[in-house]
């Protein structure tokens, strides 16, 4: 074996000890090989993208600079490392000075081996070398083409014969270059996280960041054994708004994704179907289909009473809910009525005749009896200002819980409480209800005084 042979094989034998295999890749022939190298990035380090409207995101990861190389056998006697860099984030002019800058360093140890001395250079002063700082601006350009992406600093300029051709931009034309630096910086955190050992919040036990459970907004850590019995619970019991972190006085929701990663087929269907379900209750010009073995969504067109569903095709009324009747009147829904009776009981006798015409004596007839339901509503519930759900206070004080969407609201002023501390609003000064949680309560009730549970 030549001298040249050896100095080869003791420096890549060297470098597979010190990087693992996502590091330093060396091919079965032994003369060629890849580095990947994850730079440091200094603490709060930004991605400013530039564009129609600008963004900025805090990383803590950048996609690797990959050092590709041959060794030519008079390697390191006479010749350096064949070699090219290639990168996603840097331009081809920022990677043709790294490249030159490796054949100064090669100049200045020749006849020595130099692959670990580049890497130290790539990995340690790139940054440096470059004069990167945050925010690292990333422009998006347009082209007749269409649209592609690219990662610059602001200012470069140059004409292409002043490349390397060993400096190589990976440029994906169907991927988003903001997408794909956001999802390798994502990768890397959950990398790091799944390595660590954290306390569970719930059983205390010690676990493994990869069998453990990160809540994002607070950073509450649980074990996934905690999780998976808690949102199971709560989806059993149809509370698909209140999968938020367990810590006390902590509103940060979990993503359908972390929930789909701890329970089974059929728990996370019901959970989509019953989140689906509270969001589109709340939309104006959504209505179901009203066949039960369809209920689809079905969008309305506004000022329309017809809704077709996209499913079964089934034209049907939006009030009734029945066959759609065109020009022809249906039977009145309960806010119709309520309006009708008060109608018909304040209209002159000619009026009521029309009424009568109109609707029908039975119709009429509903709407005055379902009247005294309504009523009794009326004098002896009030409505939840979340979601509208009637509500009848037994006892306990003035900070009610409802029932329905279990938020906290005053049952004097119907004002919406912090979750955080709903006893605020009666604490506070400024507040209308200062000092009134036991306004109107009274003082003999001997049931949990002072809980609202039961309200």
């Amino acid at each position: 074996m030549s001298a040249d042979q050896e100095a080869q094989e003791d420096e890549l034998l060297a470098l597979a000890s010190i990087y693992d295999e996502e590091e330093f890749r060396r091919a079965e022939s032994g003369k060629e090989g890849e580095i990947h190298l994850c730079l440091e990035l200094p603490p709060n380090f930004k991605l400013l993208v530039n564009g129609q409207n600008s963004t900025e995101h805090n990383i803590s990861f950048l996609p690797p600079l990959v050092l590709s190389f041959e060794i030519p056998a008079d390697y390191p006697s006479v010749s350096p490392p064949l070699f090219t860099i290639s990168s996603k984030w840097l331009t081809r002019i920022q990677i043709t000075a790294l490249c030159r800058r490796l054949d100064e360093l090669w100049e200045e140890n020749q006849g020595n081996v130099v692959l670990f001395t580049w890497m130290q250079f790539l990995k340690e002063e790139t940054l440096e070398f470059l004069g990167i700082q945050s925010p690292l601006e990333i422009q998006r350009t347009e082209s007749e083409s269409g649209q592609k992406q690219a990662a610059a600093v602001s200012g470069e300029k140059s004409k292409a014969q002043d490349l390397d051709p060993r400096a190589v931009q990976e440029v994906d034309a169907s991927t988003d270059i903001l997408t794909q630096l956001l999802d390798f910086d994502e990768a890397q955190k959950q990398k790091v996280f799944d390595g660590k050992v954290f306390c569970c919040g719930i059983c205390y036990s010690e676990k493994l960041g990869s069998d453990s459970l990160l809540f994002k907004e607070c950073q509450h850590v649980y074990c996934k054994a905690c999780m998976k019995e808690y949102f199971e619970i709560q989806i059993r019991d149809g509370k698909v708004q209140c999968l938020n972190c367990p810590e006390p006085k902590c509103m940060s929701m979990a993503t359908p994704t972390q929930v789909k990663l701890l329970v089974g087929e059929d728990e996370f269907a019901r959970y989509d179907r019953l989140l689906l379900q509270s969001s589109l209750d709340l939309m104006a010009d959504v209505v179901y289909c009203p066949r039960m073995s369809c209920c689809m969504a079905v969008m309305v067109e506004p000022d329309s009473t017809m809704g077709i569903c996209p499913a079964c095709r089934y034209a049907f009324c939006t009030l009734c809910k029945r066959s759609y009747h065109g020009l022809s009147h249906c039977i009145a829904t309960a806010d119709e009525l309520r309006r009708l009776r008060d109608e018909y009981m304040s209209t002159s006798e000619q009026g009521k005749k029309f009424l009568e015409k109109r609707f029908g004596r039975r119709v009429i007839q509903k709407a005055v009896e379902e009247s005294f339901s309504t009523d009794w509503l009326k004098d002896n519930c009030k409505q939840c200002p979340c979601c509208g759900t009637n509500i009848q206070k037994v006892h306990g004080c003035n900070k009610m819980t409802c029932s329905s969407c279990q938020k906290y609201f005053c049952w004097i002023c119907l004002g919406a409480l912090s979750r955080v501390n709903p006893y605020s609003h009666f604490n506070n000064p400024s507040s209308p209800c200062y000092n009134q949680l036991f306004q109107g309560v009274d003082m003999g009730e001997e049931d949990g005084f002072g809980s609202d549970e039961d309200n």
